[in-house]
């Protein structure tokens, strides 16, 4: 089959398309046909070594953790699915190929008829790493939120699950992208290039708000980040650090959380439902076919994308 190759640690430039032996599911596993296969910035931590430490790979690599397609051959001991099914999943990794493999659990699902393959690979990681951040912190109706990050795959789906949730969601957003997080339920959009999203959050929130999710800085980047949080705030971030933040001030509560943690079996099934329904909204900011799959990579590294960038073999 063919595949996208890592042969060592570097940048993503370095990634070439190439053929590879078809992978074979274990007992407990089924075989994908994928159809398309969306990235993730922890795609590019884990090409360029960043977490070696905590993640280490293996050579050659075949990135890509968010695949959607049909499958192809069940694995001994599967019984909830046959081929030919439609699903989407979190495979981490191998899904930037025409095959992937997944174990049959909960990080995959049945994909609804009205749900095309291309949205569905941008559901899982992000879909489900923001509920596991919403759940960490347990959002009221009438909470105020900062988002930070809240063009890219995790951002949207926290603002529209906020929103809908009745919070009151403030979005970091260039002007290009205003309307976008508008769209998707924030009720302001701070352009953090024209001046200090903090400074214009604490403007129009005197005293802070009651939760922000960073989804973009880590470690001590966070340090301007917990000013916006009010006393007896939370400060929410789904990137880990090496060393544990510890903010200026004690009057805060910072929450390390990922896909992992507060989540539910049913919860993939009930993202795709919603995306098919319409009720949740998915960005696709491009499309690339699997011989360009290095240039996506490049894109995501390098440029300003918004949404989810997703790969068709």
């Amino acid at each position: 089959m063919k595949a996208l190759v890592a042969n060592d640690y570097g940048p993503p430039s370095q990634l070439t398309v190439t053929d590879v032996a078809d992978p074979q599911p274990g007992a407990g596993e089924v075989l994908v046909a994928v159809e398309a296969a969306a990235l993730n910035p922890f795609d590019l931590k884990v090409l360029t070594g960043a977490m070696r430490e905590f993640a280490p790979i293996e050579f050659p690599y075949i990135p890509g953790m968010d695949a959607a397609g049909t499958i192809a051959a069940v694995g001994p001991g599967v019984t909830r699915f046959s081929g030919g099914e439609e699903v989407f999943g979190f495979f981490g990794p191998g899904t930037m190929a025409e095959y992937a493999v997944i174990a049959d659990g909960p990080l995959l699902a049945a994909r609804p008829g009205e749900l095309d393959p291309i949205r569905a690979a941008a559901i899982p990681e992000a879909g489900l790493t923001a509920i596991s951040l919403l759940r960490a912190v347990a959002l009221q109706a009438g909470s105020t939120v900062l988002v930070i990050g809240a063009t890219g795959g995790i951002g949207m789906f926290i603002v529209q699950l906020a929103a809908r949730d009745g919070a009151i969601v403030l979005a970091t957003a260039g002007p290009e992208d205003s309307e976008y997080v508008r769209g998707l339920g924030a009720a302001e959009a701070l352009d953090y290039r024209a001046g200090d999203a903090i400074e214009d959050t604490l403007r129009l929130q005197p005293g802070g708000v009651d939760v922000v999710f960073d989804l973009v800085n880590k470690g001590p980047d966070l340090t301007p980040s917990a000013r916006a949080v009010r006393a007896g705030g939370r400060l929410v971030s789904p990137l880990r650090a090496t060393d544990d933040f510890v903010p200026e001030r004690d009057d805060i509560t910072v929450v390390h959380t990922g896909l992992a943690e507060h989540r539910e079996p049913v919860d993939l099934d009930r993202l795709g439902a919603q995306v098919a329904a319409g009720v949740l909204v998915i960005e696709i900011g491009a499309v690339y076919m699997l011989e360009n799959g290095p240039q996506a990579f490049v894109d995501l590294a390098e440029t300003h994308t918004r949404g989810k960038l997703v790969v068709t073999p």
